[in-house]
C-alpha cells in the first residue's frame, strides 16, 4: 500500500468519529488553542480529548506550535484539500468547484500565535523539497509562479508570474536561509508602498522516518480576507508540491494565489 493510500485511511478514520468533527468545528472557529481551552467545550475528561487530538495529529488533520509553555493545536486543512482534488472535484468538477474548503481562521487576541501553520509529509528528502521551494523553474511548474532570489540572508526575492510579463505580486527579504532545513522571508505587495506591514513565512523541512515533514508558518496577516485567502491558497499549494514532488507531476497547473500581508 503506498504512504498517500495510508495516509487518507488515517484522514478517514479520523473523521468518521463525530467527537473529532466537532474538535475540528471548534479550531475552524477559533484556530490555535489550548488543550484547556478544547476542553472548555466539551463535556469530556482531559485524557479522552487528548486521546482524539493525538487521532487527529496523526492523521495530519491538526498540527501543534509551542509558544512558551502552551502547546497551541491548529486545523491542518490539506488533507481535506487533497481529498477534495481526488475524490470530489475529478467526479463532478465544474458543479462542485464551488465547495469550500476548510480554511483557518485565527484570532489574532495573542499576538504571539501565528496566523496559520500547515503540514504536509512528502516522499521525497529535505534537498528536494529545498530545491522545489527555492528553483525558479520548479515553483513555476507546481505554483504557477517563479520564486527568485539567490536565497542568502538579507537579500530580496520575488514571486513572479510566469504568464511573460514577469511581474512580481510578492517581493521581500530572506530573513533566514538554512538549506535544506529552514527557509524565513517576509512576503509584501510591491504595489502598497513603504508603510505596509509585511507577513512572515516560515518553511522547516525536516526528516519524517524515511518520508519529508514540512511545516508552513504563515504570520502577521493583516485582515480576514487576507486569512481566508491564505486558507485557500497554501492548502492548494502544498498539496500540489507533494503530487509534483511524488510523481514529477501536479494535480493542477493553476497559478494559487497567496496574500502578502
Amino acid at each position: 500500500m503506498s504512504t498517500d493510500s495510508t495516509e487518507t485511511d488515517k484522514v478517514f478514520k479520523a473523521l468518521a468519529d463525530r467527537t473529532r468533527r466537532h474538535l475540528l468545528d471548534r479550531l475552524h472557529e477559533n484556530n490555535g488553542q489550548t488543550l484547556n481551552e478544547l476542553c472548555e467545550r466539551l463535556e469530556m475528561t482531559r485524557q479522552a480529548t487528548t486521546q482524539h487530538l493525538a487521532v487527529l495529529e496523526a492523521a495530519n488533520l491538526v498540527s501543534t506550535v509551542r509558544r512558551g509553555r502552551e502547546k497551541l493545536h491548529y486545523l491542518n486543512p490539506v488533507p481535506i484539500h487533497r481529498i477534495q482534488e481526488r475524490w470530489i472535484d475529478k467526479f463532478e468538477r465544474p458543479r462542485l468547484r464551488a465547495l469550500s474548503h476548510l480554511k483557518q481562521r485565527a484570532e489574532n487576541a495573542m499576538t504571539d500565535k501565528p496566523s496559520f501553520v500547515y503540514v504536509i509529509y512528502i516522499e521525497s528528502t529535505p534537498q528536494k523539497v529545498w530545491e522545489a521551494l527555492t528553483d525558479a523553474e520548479a515553483t513555476a511548474a507546481y505554483w504557477g509562479h517563479s520564486n527568485v532570489s539567490d536565497w542568502q540572508p538579507g537579500s530580496s526575492w520575488e514571486h513572479r508570474r510566469t504568464d511573460g510579463t514577469g511581474v512580481a505580486d510578492v517581493v521581500g527579504t530572506v530573513v533566514e536561509s538554512d538549506a535544506p532545513h529552514r527557509l524565513v522571508t517576509t512576503w509584501a505587495d510591491p504595489e502598497a508602498g513603504p508603510a505596509q506591514q509585511p507577513s512572515r513565512v516560515t518553511f522547516d523541512i525536516r526528516p519524517y522516518e524515511q518520508i519529508v515533514r514540512l511545516t508552513v508558518t504563515h504570520e502577521d496577516l493583516q485582515d480576514e480576507a487576507d486569512r481566508a485567502q491564505a486558507a485557500q491558497g497554501w492548502a492548494a499549494v502544498l498539496s500540489n508540491l507533494k503530487t509534483f514532488l511524488e510523481t514529477g507531476s501536479p494535480l493542477s497547473r493553476e497559478p494559487w494565489s497567496v496574500p502578502s500581508r
